[in-house]
């Protein structure tokens, strides 16, 4: 006995899984920016000087990746409320998936921070730059590139992550389909064509993200050049020793114009 297919009776329900299909876009946009913005902030705070700060931030990083998706979703969805913070279902989906992008982004981004060579931070200084603007403008963009792929693969884990925010009633993809499902008894099809819309959703997803890695191509040479300042810097130096020693210049007057003079060649690169 021969079971036959009926994919055809899926066409007029494929309003609602459009429709489930935007929603599940628009949260995923939605959580991105707001998961990578808390990881790149976390990030700095875990890279810098331990402080009480940092430990409640590494509390709650271990908290979130030690803990399921969907019992942190409950918890936002029904313990909150509890306290007196009601939300719809929509805000308690995209609060649940920033809050577990960003612990997992923070840990990810700050990985590569870890490896970035002390120099960076001194060719931050050499150029008078401070703390935070070497951070922002030397250590961080470098960092990004080394550990974007990784971030590309988190994102697109919490965008498939997004079909548990179904248990709570949100008309998502995964709802949509389940509730085709229910109408249609027609389990095979309807989830058979959901996971082509995820697998597309995943694939355009990632190659939409690489591509726009790939259109910076000027800003892995800046990358290189902010890598090779402190060396540069250092020969620029050596150069002009060298030039003062041979001229007999020794005083202490003409040293510090020495100095004066090689950093500002140095701040001209």
């Amino acid at each position: 006995m021969t079971e036959q297919l009926h994919f055809s009776q899926l066409w007029p329900h494929c309003p609602e899984l459009l429709a489930g299909l935007w929603v599940t876009i628009q949260l995923t946009v939605l959580a991105t920016i707001g998961g990578l913005t808390i990881g790149i902030f976390g990030a700095a705070v875990r890279s810098g000087r331990p402080t009480w700060f940092s430990r409640i931030w590494g509390g709650y990083v271990e908290l979130i990746r030690n803990t399921p998706f969907v019992v942190q979703l409950f918890f936002i969805v029904f313990g909150l409320p509890n306290l007196g913070l009601k939300m719809t279902a929509g805000e308690a989906a995209l609060l649940a998936m920033v809050v577990n992008l960003g612990a997992y982004s923070t840990e990810i981004v700050r990985a590569g921070i870890q490896v970035t060579p002390k120099g960076q931070w001194e060719a931050g200084r050499v150029l008078g730059l401070t703390r935070t603007q070497t951070f922002i403008q030397v250590i961080l963009p470098p960092a990004l590139q080394r550990i974007y792929p990784a971030l590309v693969s988190q994102c697109i884990i919490v965008m498939l992550g997004s079909s548990v925010v179904s248990q709570v009633s949100y008309e998502e993809l995964t709802f949509a389909a389940n509730l085709i499902q229910s109408r249609t008894f027609l389990s095979f099809e309807v989830y058979l064509v959901t996971t082509g819309i995820y697998l597309a959703l995943s694939i355009t997803m990632r190659q939409l993200l690489l591509a726009g890695q790939r259109r910076r191509g000027q800003f892995t040479f800046r990358t290189r050049l902010i890598e090779l300042r402190p060396q540069l810097h250092q020969r620029r130096f050596n150069f002009f020793n060298l030039v003062f020693r041979l001229l007999g210049i020794d005083n202490p007057q003409q040293l510090i114009f020495f100095h004066f003079v090689a950093n500002l060649y140095a701040q001209r690169f």
